[in-house]
């Protein structure tokens, strides 16, 4: 009988990576099982640690080959919001560019497939917190924004489509069950659980709408555009109130805020692609954005504790800044002038400079990559209530 037991509790310790609560010793039949298991598992510190907030670093990479591809873009007749570059050296720099993206998001897939399938409870924890459930969408969105900025197919291609809804179903899925918990009673409803990656969930529905348009398939493009901006709204307000509980993050999340802009800035992307044109939607949204970039840089302090050491929630600074410079390419082609082509001049620039430095601080900094104190692998919700502090 002490032998059926000590098996049993061996097996739990191995697969949760926690030492048992009983300190029975284990028989050589149970360790012949169990230890073997645990040592094919040579990847377990990273699957272990890896979570759906590192596809930062995907987003970042995918956002910055759209800009690539708008930008260098020759044969282009509005020649003011492009820089004049030969068709080789468009195709170069962009195919470089989107191929070590694609390669980086084929790695962070297969490595978060791998933790799914090994370490499902982690996965669960992660989808209950209230950070870690919103980069869900990171890697769809990656995808698709991978997609829209593809070299080698167009968006009229069977490729194109099939891979869309590949990419935008999971964004629905991923949709109905936290939009649904966010009206509805319990301890996940907006209030208790709202932050700034809770607008991820928007820009997954803005960045399918910009691909459905690309398509033509406009009665879809409006349905996500309506579906992201009305959650956008009330989660705005509900972020700008402070009625939420949920928005004291750690200081090392602090970057998140850059989101703020993001999803205006990409609302704006998408109109234009459903419009045609850079209208008075698509410039009251991009201006929101460019106000929203100024007053957080204008707040240097608020992400002072983010800076004293490396983590990879730096890199929630480059894609919302790539996004606002998307944004600001498609203002400057719209509005004839200086001041405009100035602000995309500038913003793009902005946006190389700091992927660039991203990309430094990673290389430097890999002991860092997979820290033991990472925010989001704490699974209990901050605050469940109204109550502020």
């Amino acid at each position: 009988m002490e032998t059926q037991k000590s098996q049993p509790e061996i097996q739990l310790a191995v697969a949760t990576d926690e030492p048992s609560a009983t300190s029975t010793t284990p028989t050589a039949h149970s360790l012949s099982t169990t230890i073997p298991v645990h040592r094919s598992l040579s990847l377990s510190p990273i699957l272990t640690r890896i979570h759906a907030g590192y596809f930062r670093i995907t987003l970042s990479l995918s956002c910055q080959a759209l800009l690539c591809k708008i930008l260098l873009q020759p044969n282009n007749h509005d020649s003011g919001i492009t820089f004049h570059v030969s068709q080789l050296l468009y195709s170069t720099i962009l195919i470089i560019l989107w191929s070590f993206a694609f390669c980086i998001l084929v790695l962070f897939s297969l490595l978060y497939a791998l933790r799914c399938f090994f370490w499902f409870n982690l996965v669960k924890k992660e989808f209950l917190h209230h950070v870690g459930v919103n980069y869900l969408f990171a890697p769809w969105i990656s995808w698709l924004l991978l997609l829209e900025s593809s070299p080698f197919v167009t968006p009229k291609h069977n490729f194109f489509i099939i891979f869309w809804w590949v990419f935008a179903v999971p964004v629905l899925i991923l949709d109905i069950k936290i939009y649904g918990q966010w009206f509805t009673k319990g301890k996940r409803i907006l209030t208790a659980v709202a932050n700034p990656t809770s607008q991820l969930s928007v820009v997954g529905n803005l960045v399918g709408a910009r691909a459905a348009a690309k398509m033509g398939w406009r009665e879809v493009s409006v349905f996500l555009f309506s579906l992201g901006m009305v959650h956008y709204l009330v989660l705005f307000v509900t972020l700008y109130q402070r009625l939420s509980g949920g928005d004291r993050i750690p200081a090392m999340l602090r970057p998140v805020f850059f989101l703020f802009f993001a999803a205006p800035s990409m609302a704006s992307l998408a109109w234009y692609s459903i419009s045609g044109s850079f209208d008075t939607g698509s410039k009251m949204l991009f201006f929101l954005s460019l106000f929203l970039f100024t007053s957080l840089v204008c707040r240097p302090a608020l992400f002072k504790k983010a800076m004293r050491r490396f983590s990879i929630a730096w890199w929630a600074y480059s894609y919302p800044i790539t996004m606002l410079a998307l944004a600001s390419t498609r203002y400057a082609q719209e509005v004839n002038g200086g001041i405009p082509h100035a602000i995309r001049l500038i913003l793009s620039a902005l946006s190389v400079l700091v992927l660039f430095a991203l990309l430094v601080f990673t290389a430097l900094n890999t002991k860092m990559l997979l820290p033991e104190d990472d925010p989001i692998l704490v699974t209990t919700l901050p605050i469940l209530s109204l109550r502020t502090e």
